[in-house]
């Protein structure tokens, strides 16, 4: 798995067990899409992605 396709299925694994915790647990935990997004449109825009570091630091990804 490329280093790319990693972050997109982490990104996108993190929005969906957000969103059921959400409608589980309450609206408290909106705070993470949030997050998530912001990050993501930071990454776009500067290339620092801090996904993208601790899957190399653990070596997950090629």
């Amino acid at each position: 798995m490329t280093m790319g396709n990693a972050v997109t299925a982490l990104t996108g694994l993190m929005v969906l067990i957000s969103v059921i915790l959400i409608r589980l647990l309450g609206d408290f935990f909106i705070i993470l899409p949030i997050i998530i997004g912001v990050l993501s449109a930071q990454a776009a825009f500067t290339g620092f992605c801090p996904m993208a570091i601790l899957l190399k630091k653990y070596n997950l990804v090629k």
